[in-house]
Formats: structure tokens, sequence, C-alpha cells
């Protein structure tokens, strides 16, 4: 349990880590760009790790397969240019709408049941959020409104993370893990290269690092979420990995001085309370596939995609 524990813990931090690196990566280097630097490193681990299991990499579905990369680039690319243009807390707590997203989806797209709590759930989240955006045609003019583009883009981002796990799900009763993971990069790569091309900004001491770092975490933080869900029981971990919307304020504060206000810490506690409802809401289903946790935490699940 305790060893569980710390696996949440290191891997909580790690993805806020990595949060950091792309805010930091973000302020010269187009997000793009951090989206190729990330998908490499991807790429590179998860094809060493399928030949170490001798698992083929192409997999059954392709059909499948390619959705799964094209919605997962799809919500990283909105994950990462929001962290690059909000303030880190905020971009995190928005993306934990996804679990709330997931569940509706899973309802319409697999047909597990949408209980009234979820539904329920999902406006607490989205009430969360209209406090931690604070729009000015609800809150007036000097209300510290976020751009409301942004939180839009952070919205979607999301969004694209809750389809990119119910297509995980569906996958996961043909393929390997290990596949559904390695077409997440397989598909980025080639997606992301032409906006880098057109828009490359050639990396420049300290920028390598915190392009590498984006990778590196990523992977610690799937490794982390891998073994403390092995070790806990679900609603136990989830509730813990929620802790990265701590470790983000941290390092808004620290790094950024971006101090969040009462009202945007009730935001939080909503979105965060509305997405463990979610949760809790939807476990037990009994159509749920036999996905495995290593998949199913690819990031932009929990993090960003």
């Amino acid at each position: 349990m305790s060893s569980g524990v710390a696996a949440i813990l290191v891997s909580s931090l790690a993805f806020s880590v990595m949060t950091l690196f792309v805010k930091l990566a973000g302020e010269r280097i187009p997000s793009q760009e951090i989206v190729l630097a990330r998908s490499l490193v991807s790429a590179l681990v998860s094809y060493a790790l399928l030949r170490r299991a001798n698992v083929p990499p192409w997999g059954h579905d392709r059909r499948g397969l390619w959705l799964r990369g094209l919605t997962g680039y799809a919500a990283l690319s909105c994950v990462y240019a929001a962290v690059t243009h909000l303030p880190l807390a905020d971009a995190t707590v928005i993306h934990y709408l996804n679990p709330a997203f997931t569940a509706l989806l899973a309802g319409l797209f697999l047909g597990e049941t949408i209980a009234r709590a979820t539904i329920v759930a999902t406006v607490l989240c989205l009430a969360g959020v209209v406090l931690v955006a604070r729009p000015e045609a609800l809150f007036g003019a000097g209300a510290g409104a976020l751009d409301p583009v942004w939180v839009a883009v952070a919205v979607a981002g999301a969004l694209g993370s809750a389809l990119a796990y119910v297509v995980v799900r569906r996958l996961g009763q043909t393929e390997h893990p290990l596949v559904i993971v390695f077409y997440f990069p397989l598909v980025n790569i080639p997606a992301a290269l032409p906006l880098v091309v057109r828009d490359f900004v050639w990396p420049q001491g300290i920028e390598w690092v915190w392009l590498l770092g984006v990778g590196l975490a990523t992977q610690v933080g799937q490794m982390g979420l891998t073994a403390g869900l092995v070790a806990l029981p679900a609603g136990q971990a989830t509730s813990l990995s929620y802790l990265q919307v701590v470790f983000a304020a941290i390092f808004g504060v620290v790094v950024f001085d971006e101090f969040p206000d009462a009202m945007r810490f009730v935001g939080a506690a909503l979105v965060i309370a509305g997405s463990l409802w979610a949760a809790r809401a939807t476990r037990g289903d009994p159509k749920p596939a036999p996905v495995s946790i290593s998949a199913a935490s690819d990031p932009v699940a929990h993090g960003p995609s």
C-alpha cells in the first residue's frame, strides 16, 4: 500500500514537472515543436519496449489505432498550447474535466451506463471551470478573466483526452497495450512535422533540457501511475493523482508568480470533486474493455494525453 501511494505521488509530481517544462519551453518554442520532441522520446521508448516484449508493433485494428493516435494528437496539441498561454494551475484544473467527459462519451459510444450522478458531476465540473475562467460576460470587466480562446482550447484538450481514452478502451479488446501506446507518437510525429517545419525555432541552451525533460517526465509519470494503479484500489489511486493540481499550483507560484485567488481555489475544488464523482459513478460498470492499465495511463490521459 505504501509503495503504491509513493508511486502515485511520484507520478503526480512527474506529470506536473512535465507541464512545467512545457510552459518553460513554450516561452519561445512553438507548442507543436514541443509535441514533436515529446513524441520522439515516446516513440523510442515505446518501440524499445515492443522489441523487448517481442510484440509486433502494427496491431490488428489499424483504423482504430490511427483514430487513437489522431485523437491523442489533437488532445496533446490543445493541452500544450493551453499550458503555454494560461496559468499553470488553471490549465491543469481545466484538463481534469476529462474524467467527466470520458464517462459521458463511454455511454454514447461504448454503451456504458450514464448514471444521473455522472450528469450532475459534469455540471459541477463545468461550474468549477466557469469560476476558474471567470468570463467577463458573467463576472464583468476587471474580474481577472482568463483569455476565453485559450480556455476553450484547454476544454477541447480535455474533450480530446476523453475521446482518446474511449478509443483506448475499445482497442483494449483486440490490441496489446504496448501497440496502443506506440501508435500515439507514431501519429503525432508526421502530424506535427509540417507545422514544426513551417515555424521551426532552434532550441538554445537550457531549452534542450526542457524539451528532453518533457519526454522523460512523461515516461516517469506513466510508470508511476501504472505502478500505483496496480498496487492501490482504483478510487484511492485516482484521488491521489489529483495532487498534480497541487504541484502545478506550487510551480505556478514559485516559478511564474501565478497566485490563484479564493474563487479559483473554489473552482478547482469543484472540478476535482466533480471528476472524482464521475469516476466513482462509472466504477463497476459491467462493460469495460479489458485494457491494461499501462495503456490507459498514456498521458494524454493524465495528463495531458
